[in-house]
């Protein structure tokens, strides 16, 4: 199949009143699958008893995909998530990334994966408490050796993008919970990624924080051509996703289409 590319331009919203500075994300191969998922199997241990999180799912999404990953606490949809990401590894099965399975590689090549091609946002932010904003956000440049005057020029176009120029100098307890998850989002933009993993991004904000949450991952979606994955139960957040694949006890029990249009307009 031929590769196509998307030219992103980011202008996304800065939910504060100001117009939203615009931030280039780069461009990117589009070659779906980028994430296939085959069989997958998961145990955890409680004590000595195995108990299961997936069983036998699987998945494929495409390249410039918004899916929400949907189903209450225990079905399975943050494991599944975790899988892609290559934050953890199936017992059976098999989750491939842009072709390549992540079983296959060393633990080596799946950190430098999860570092320059995919991007997370998590229900706690996970910022680092005694860095800036500014400095949380370069972080990942900084991991990837990115020089010092490029990671300044990227880290303050993703603050830009994102509505938070003037909040670069404050640590994260010094933010509002809105305004540390603009930063997290801001974080796992930088480094231009091919997809964006995000669990319950909204779960620890307001209904107005959460729209602009929700906001900034759709257009930066439709704008980039990068895919983006969002475990949630939050029916304002599965109303806007144009594609919600329902888990129910480790198992895909639904997979819809054609919910939303893309970029989250209902």
């Amino acid at each position: 199949m031929a590769q196509s590319r998307v030219h992103g331009d980011a202008s996304l919203p800065a939910g504060s009143g100001r117009a939203p500075s615009t931030a280039h994300f780069g461009t990117r191969p589009l070659t779906p699958p980028l994430f296939n998922a085959r069989g997958v199997v998961k145990h955890y241990r409680l004590g000595a008893v195995p108990v299961p999180a997936l069983r036998g799912v699987d998945l494929e999404v495409g390249a410039g995909e918004a899916v929400a990953l949907v189903g209450p606490s225990g079905s399975g949809k943050t494991t599944l998530l975790n899988l892609l990401g290559g934050l953890d590894s199936p017992d059976a099965g098999e989750v491939l990334f842009a072709g390549r399975e992540l079983g296959a590689l060393g633990e080596g090549e799946r950190t430098l994966i999860r570092r320059r091609q995919l991007g997370f946002v998590f229900q706690t932010f996970n910022l680092v408490p005694v860095l800036s904003a500014r400095e949380n956000v370069e972080y990942p440049l900084w991991i990837a050796g990115v020089g010092g005057a490029e990671r300044r020029r990227r880290g303050d176009e993703a603050l830009a993008a994102v509505g938070l120029s003037e909040r670069g100098a404050h640590r994260p307890d010094q933010l509002s919970g809105g305004e540390r998850q603009r930063v997290a989002i801001a974080r796992a933009l930088v480094h231009r990624p091919l997809a964006v993993l995000a669990d319950e991004p909204t779960g620890n904000l307001d209904s107005t924080n959460g729209q602009l949450v929700l906001d900034l991952l759709l257009r930066w979606n439709a704008e980039s051509g990068a895919a983006l994955l969002i475990a949630t139960h939050d029916l304002a957040v599965i109303a806007r996703l144009p594609r919600a694949v329902r888990m129910r006890d480790g198992l895909v029990v639904s997979d819809v289409r054609g919910a939303a249009e893309p970029g989250g307009a209902p």
